[in-house]
Parts: C-alpha cells; sequence; structure tokens
C-alpha cells in the first residue's frame, strides 16, 4: 500500500467515524413527535396494527380511538435509543367501563428495561402511574389518592434523568423518585397496549412527544 492510498484510507476511516458520531449526537439533540392519527393513516412498513383503531375527533385535532380490547399500533421505532434523559409527553382520553390497568405506551424491551406510560381505573376516575425499568432497577410513579375523571382530555408527562423520575398530570408535578436510570438501547414501541398485548388501553391518544432532556411544565406541549 502506497502512502496516498494509506492516507486515503485513514482519512475514509475518520471521516466514517466522525459521521457516525455526528449521527448519534443528532439523534440525541432532535425531538420525536407523533400525531396518532397520521401513525394510522400513513400505514407505513414500520407500523403494524392490530384490531380496528379509529381515527376520531378531539380538540386539539385528530386522534385516534382505541376499543381497550384488540386495538394497538406496534411500530419498530425506538425513540429512546441512548438517550440519557428526556421528557415523554402524551395528550389522551381515558375511557370508562375500560380494564382497571391498562399500559397506553410502551417504548424498550418487552421484559427489561422499557418506559411505560399506564393509568389505573377506579370507578369513574383513573390515576396515573408512569413507570421505568432499567436494568434490575424497576420503579412506579402511583398513587391511587391522586385521581382524575375519566372521559375527559389530559396533558400527562414523565420526566427520566440518569438519577430521578418525576411525574405530571396537566402541568402539575405528582410523585418524583431517585431512580438510577442507564439508557435504553434496544426495543420497539407499543401504542395502546403493552407490547406483550396485554392490558389494552380504552380511550384515544391524540400525540405523543419525546424531547431528549429534562424540560418543566412551561415548556410542555400546549394542551
Amino acid at each position: 500500500m502506497t502512502s496516498a492510498t494509506r492516507l486515503i484510507t485513514t482519512l475514509f476511516v475518520c471521516f466514517s467515524l466522525a459521521s457516525k458520531g455526528q449521527n448519534a449526537e443528532n439523534r440525541t439533540k432532535t425531538n420525536t413527535e407523533w400525531l396518532v392519527a397520521n401513525l394510522l393513516r400513513e400505514k407505513s412498513n414500520t407500523t403494524e396494527i392490530s384490531g380496528n383503531p379509529q381515527i376520531t375527533n378531539s380538540p386539539y385535532g385528530e386522534a385516534v380511538s382505541f376499543n381497550g380490547n384488540d386495538d394497538a399500533l406496534f411500530l419498530n421505532e425506538l425513540p429512546l435509543n441512548s438517550l440519557q434523559e428526556f421528557t415523554l409527553e402524551m395528550i389522551f382520553k381515558p375511557d370508562e367501563n375500560g380494564m382497571f390497568e391498562q399500559r397506553v405506551l410502551h417504548i424498550g424491551e418487552s421484559r427489561e428495561s422499557r418506559i411505560l406510560l399506564e393509568i389505573r381505573v377506579v370507578g369513574s376516575n383513573w390515576y396515573f402511574d408512569a413507570f421505568a425499568v432499567s436494568g434490575s432497577n424497576k420503579k412506579p410513579l402511583a398513587s391511587e389518592k391522586l385521581i382524575h375523571p375519566l372521559e375527559k382530555w389530559y396533558h400527562v408527562a414523565f420526566v427520566v434523568t440518569p438519577n430521578k423520575l418525576t411525574s405530571y398530570v396537566n402541568g402539575k408535578q405528582e410523585l418524583q423518585e431517585s431512580f438510577s436510570f442507564l439508557p435504553i438501547i434496544t426495543g420497539k414501541t407499543a401504542i395502546g397496549v403493552r407490547l406483550n398485548k396485554v392490558s389494552w388501553f380504552k380511550g384515544a391518544i391524540y400525540k405523543i412527544r419525546i424531547t431528549p432532556k429534562e424540560i418543566k411544565p412551561d415548556d410542555f406541549m400546549p394542551f
């Protein structure tokens, strides 16, 4: 190999490594925003549709209604990939006559490291359960004392940092706990159910947003 060839090879390797590093950095700086009606309408190759979720109206625009039995969207995407901290937001409406435990959004592995937005239904009310698993650590942020009426639209947020978890409903902090979190690097996304197809959600979802950093209520999505 000549000196010129070696130089060209070295420059190519350096450029490739720099490009990969830049792409990874860009991923950690970019918000993920899903209008759930668009996910359903587009029917992309990365989206599997279960049941027959329906587009419905909401105060914010078109949303998607889930029947609580077999409606869900499964995305071959991991928007939390390698994020060290993030804010996960969702605008949704939980309906009456759903099961007690409902998984509304599941990102990550089915049984290993994962993040879930869940609800628990008690009578005509619900309470938020923001759940994190990181390696052997797991923590639910949930309190049956913090209830809200069903059949109304809500904004929920789950803020995850390397050392704590915080949950919000309609911009008001509900719970906060210490937690050791490591980035999730493998998995997929389920909307309307857990990834292993248990605990179906009954209600509607308008929008999901993931910001790759901790943000405060003043910077949450408008709702």
